[in-house]
């Protein structure tokens, strides 16, 4: 008698199954734009804005209106007009100046038509003329003001 136990019974092998399980599964992808979370942006930003759309919108008169929101996280927000009508989008690449805008801001700006259709308004060349009293203020660096 031996002291070693039996082998585990084997199950048969299959002719479709041998190798299968001996070689890691690895599968071609195509590539893609959503691929590593790079999603091009619909919106013109001062980066992507053609120079014609550009040079209209400086030539344009000046507006100005009220920071209604400003997500700078997101990157945008939307100015309310001072001569009333829809709200205007702002993004974060069309503010000049140091501080960032809050909720309350008295702006000046110029407008320039958003592409694909040209249907709607972006808020561009951005200066802030008055800080909304009473609110802190941030400026790009980081630093945080009160006024």
């Amino acid at each position: 008698m031996s002291s070693e136990p039996p082998p585990p019974p084997q199950a048969p092998a299959h002719q479709a199954s041998v190798g299968l399980l001996d070689t890691p599964r690895t599968r071609e992808r195509s590539p893609s734009p959503l691929r590593g979370n790079v999603v091009p942006s619909p919106l013109p930003t001062r980066r992507t804005r053609t120079f014609s759309a550009t040079v209209r919108a400086s030539q344009g008169p000046v507006y100005k209106g009220v920071c209604k929101c400003f997500c700078r996280s997101k990157g945008h927000g939307f100015i309310t007009p001072a001569d009333g009508g829809p709200d205007i989008f702002l993004h974060i690449s069309d503010v000049e100046g140091e501080y960032v805008p809050v909720e309350g801001d008295e702006v000046t700006y110029k407008m320039c038509s958003i592409p694909p259709k040209n249907e709607k308004l972006q808020a561009v060349e951005v200066v802030i003329t008055h800080l909304a009293p009473g609110t802190k203020h941030e400026t790009w660096s980081g630093h945080v003001v009160s006024s």
